[in-house]
C-alpha cells in the first residue's frame, strides 16, 4: 500500500514511536465481523458462520476467522445478522452507557445502515429511530437494511441536515457519523487512498461543521449528539469538537471504557474522544465522542410544518382485515398512504406521521402490503418484521437450493404447498412470500434486492450451532 507522505506525517504527529506498528497493521488483512440481530436471534440459533471471538464493546458483535460468501447465506438476506466493521459497533456502548429511558433518535448520515442496526439493538425499549441519508441511491440501501432488520419503530428518510431544522428540539439523541476523508478505510479501499489529500481533509472538516450546525437545533436541550468519523486526523475530529464547543455551546461528554479494550483516548483532554487504531484494536479506524446540549439552550420556537398533500395519510377506521397479519396488533395504528397499507406503533404514530408529511420518507413502521383488484399482496417488509404473525399464512420450509433460487428472484415449484399466498422459510426463518399457482410459484421477492451473482456454490456450508467455539474477550 503506497500511503501519501502527508498522511504518514499526520499520523506520526499523533502516534510518534507507534507509527511503524500502525503502518504495519494497515498492511494486514482487515478483520471480519458481524452484528447479530438480537430480535431474531432469540428465535433462531443456527448460522453458517463460525464465530471465534466477541467484539468486546458490543453485546451482539462477533469476529469470524475468515470472510465467507455472505451472498449465499439465506439467513443474511433474512436479516438474522449484518456484516459490520467492529469499531463501528462502539456506538452501542456509548448508548448503553448514557441512555437509560426511551428516546426519539436521529441517525443523520445513516447509509448503509450498520450504525442504525447498532442503535436499534442498544436503545431502550420503546425508542423511535429515524434513519436518514441525503443520497438517493444510498437511501435505498439503508431502507433495505432496516426492513431486513425488522424492527417496527423506524422511519427512513432522504433529506439534508438543514431540513431537520423544521423540528426544533424533537430528538433526544442524534448520531452524526459524518462523511469524512476515509483514512480508516485505507486497507479496505484503495480508492480512498488515491482520493486522500490535505485539501480533501480540510474540505471534509468544513462540511462536517456545516452538518453539525444545521442539525444542532433539532436536538432538545439536555440531549446528546454522538459524533463519529472513520478517520484519524485532528482536523475532522478534535478540531471539530472544539469548534462545536465554542460555536454551538456544546458540552463535550466523557464516556467510560474498559482499559483492556485498548481504545486510545484523544490526545486533547479538552476535546475528549476515542480513537480506534488498527495496531491497538481488532478493527478499522474510528473516532467517536459525545456532545451534550446545555439544558437552558433554546432549540427554536416550535415546529414549522408544511402539509404535503402527496404524502398525506389516513388511519384505517376498521383495521380488522389487516390486524391478523401482525402480533400485538393492538399496539399499532393502521394507515393508508397511496396504495400502501402501513402499521405504525401507536406510541410514536403522531411523530411518524408528522415526519412523513414534512420530509421525503422512504419507509416507516411495517408496510403490510397493497390491494391489487381482489387480491391482497403482502409486502416483503411484513415477512421481515419481528411483528409478523406467521399463523396468518401457510408456512413452507424450503431447501438451501430453493432458498437461493428464491433470492435470485427465480420461479420455483412447490408441489407440496397449498395454492395461494405462502410464506417461505429456511431454518425456520422467514425469507419472503410467493403466490403458489400449482405448476409454479410466482416469486414476490423485491427485484432490486435479488442476488445477481451467477456463481453456484459447489456445496452446502456446514450448519453450526452459534456460540459453540466462541473465545471470551479478555
Amino acid at each position: 500500500m503506497n500511503l501519501p507522505a502527508d498522511f504518514i506525517r499526520s499520523v506520526r504527529g499523533q502516534l510518534g514511536e507507534e507509527t511503524a506498528l500502525f503502518l504495519a497493521a494497515l498492511a494486514e488483512d482487515a478483520p471480519v465481523s458481524i452484528h447479530l440481530n438480537p430480535f431474531k436471534r432469540e428465535r433462531n440459533l443456527l448460522t453458517f458462520l463460525q464465530p471465534v471471538e466477541r467484539v468486546p464493546w458490543s453485546e451482539q458483535g462477533y469476529y469470524l476467522e475468515e470472510r465467507p460468501s455472505f451472498t449465499f447465506d439465506p439467513l443474511f438476506h433474512a436479516g438474522y445478522y449484518y456484516v459490520q466493521e467492529a469499531s463501528s459497533m462502539f456506538v452501542e456502548h456509548v448508548v448503553r452507557k448514557l441512555v437509560s429511558a426511551p428516546v426519539t433518535c436521529l441517525d443523520l448520515c445513516a447509509a448503509p445502515g450498520g450504525k442504525s442496526v447498532g442503535l436499534l439493538s442498544a436503545l431502550p425499549e420503546g425508542s423511535l429511530l429515524v434513519s436518514n441519508e441525503v443520497v438517493r441511491q444510498r437511501t435505498n440501501v439503508l431502507s433495505e437494511t432496516l426492513i431486513k432488520f425488522g424492527h417496527p419503530n423506524t422511519v427512513v428518510t432522504q433529506n439534508s441536515a438543514h431540513d431537520f431544522t423544521a423540528f426544533p428540539g424533537l430528538f433526544d439523541l442524534i448520531l452524526v457519523d459524518a462523511p469524512c476523508s476515509g483514512e480508516g478505510m485505507f486497507r479496505k479501499d484503495e480508492v480512498a487512498v488515491h482520493e486522500w489529500s490535505p485539501q480533501n481533509v480540510k474540505m471534509c472538516a468544513a462540511r462536517q461543521k456545516g452538518i453539525l450546525g444545521d442539525v444542532w437545533p433539532a436536538l432538545r436541550p439536555g440531549g446528546l449528539l454522538v459524533y463519529s468519523t472513520c478517520t484519524y486526523n485532528s482536523d475532522e475530529n478534535e478540531e471539530n469538537m472544539r469548534w462545536a464547543a465554542n460555536n454551538l455551546g456544546a458540552i463535550i461528554t466523557k464516556v467510560e471504557v474498559d482499559a483492556a479494550w485498548n481504545i486510545a483516548p484523544s490526545y486533547d483532554e479538552k476535546a475528549c474522544g476515542h480513537h480506534f487504531y488498527p495496531h491497538k484494536v481488532k478493527g478499522e479506524g474510528l473516532f467517536a465522542t459525545v456532545l451534550q446540549k446545555p439544558d437552558g439552550q433554546l432549540s427554536g420556537v416550535g415546529f414549522h410544518l408544511k402539509k404535503n398533500r402527496k404524502q398525506s395519510a389516513s388511519f384505517i377506521k376498521d383495521p380488522a382485515e389487516y390486524a391478523k397479519l401482525i402480533t400485538t396488533h393492538e399496539s399499532f395504528h393502521l394507515m393508508e398512504s397511496g396504495d400502501r397499507t402501513i402499521a405504525l406503533p401507536k406510541v410514536h404514530a403522531e411523530t411518524i406521521v408528522t415526519l412523513m408529511q414534512n420530509l421525503k420518507w422512504i419507509s416507516a413502521g411495517i408496510e403490510l402490503g397493497e390491494k391489487k383488484g381482489k387480491d391482497f399482496i403482502p409486502a416483503h417488509a411484513l415477512a421481515m418484521s419481528i411483528a409478523l404473525n406467521r399463523g396468518a399464512f401457510c408456512n413452507h420450509e424450503v431447501t438451501c437450493e430453493q432458498a437461493i433460487a428464491y433470492l435470485r428472484k427465480e420461479a420455483i415449484i412447490l408441489p407440496e404447498a397449498p395454492r395461494g399466498m405462502v410464506l417461505l422459510t429456511w431454518q425456520n426463518e422467514p425469507l419472503g412470500f410467493v403466490k403458489n399457482i400449482g405448476n409454479r410459484a410466482n416469486n414476490l421477492y423485491p427485484n432490486e434486492w435479488r442476488i445477481r451473482s451467477g456463481y453456484l456454490p459447489d456445496k452446502k456450508p456446514k450448519i453450526l450451532t452459534f456460540g459453540q467455539s466462541i473465545r471470551p474477550t479478555e
